[in-house]
């Protein structure tokens, strides 16, 4: 059975099927899914979609894109989403220097903003972390954060030792099935068992063989079985480690 501990099912791209395929899910493998929200609207959504299926779970968050809508009035709006009995933890929230749309100013204070939040509520975070290690390392640090997840790691495996010296854990998805993706592979084998997520971001970043196509939790199998190459272990090991590790992080 897998864990799912990073996906969008409220995203369009799931319109038109979206009640067929995670009611597919129980039956195929997929024992849990944490749905993440983005915005206010999202989280939002992500709390109906928990409400509706009894395995899924949401996250509440602003991610960086949105960071100029999170005012005083969105942060109390925040928190009170996280009282949600099905909210467990706030994210995805973070850094996003690639596309740079949003002062990074702004998203500094927003994020910081939100690691109080989560402290406050003893919850963990699910950090956006992309282009922006360095500064997202010192925030983390000063804001003494040993509670979350860094989704679709993309850091050098000092970077990820660096990380889960803090507490923290890693979530790989399906880049690590990709032949450039050298560091993705290198973190997959490098990483402390016990600090490992699987992860889609579906409808974004297929694994190999389905790159390019629609992804959902049901190619976690994909994901699972590179990392259990390159680690030496049973795909069902890997299930089976990862869906704890989750579990653990997200006290379900």
């Amino acid at each position: 059975m897998f864990i799912d501990s990073h996906a969008h099912y409220n995203a369009g791209a799931f319109d038109e099927d979206r009640d067929a395929l995670l009611s597919s899910f129980p039956e195929n493998g997929i024992d849990l899914v944490v749905n993440i929200g983005d915005d206010i609207p999202q989280s939002e959504n992500s709390l109906r979609l928990a409400e509706k299926y009894p395995f899924i779970y949401a996250a509440v968050g602003v991610h960086p894109s949105h960071a100029m809508t999170l005012d005083d009035a969105a942060l109390l709006k925040l928190e009170e989403l996280a009282g949600h009995e099905k909210a467990v933890a706030i994210g995805e929230i973070g850094l996003d220097y690639y596309y740079d749309d949003v002062p990074r100013n702004i998203q500094k204070e927003v994020f910081r903003r939100q690691l109080r939040l989560a402290k406050k509520l003893s919850m963990p975070v699910v950090i956006h972390d992309r282009e922006a290690h360095g500064d997202c390392l010192e925030i983390l640090k000063e804001e003494g954060i040993t509670n979350g997840v860094m989704h679709c790691f993309s850091g050098s495996v000092e970077f990820m030792r660096e990380v889960t010296r803090l507490g923290l854990y890693v979530a790989l998805g399906g880049v690590v099935t990709y032949k450039n993706a050298k560091h993705a592979v290198d973190v997959a084998r490098e990483v402390p068992i016990d600090k490992l997520l699987l992860e889609t971001d579906c409808p974004y970043l297929s694994p190999v063989p389905l790159r390019g196509k629609r992804n959902s939790s049901l190619n976690l199998i994909h994901t699972a079985g590179k990392i259990a190459e390159l680690r030496g272990m049973t795909t069902e090991e890997v299930a089976r480690l990862t869906a704890e590790n989750t579990k653990r992080l997200f006290g379900i």
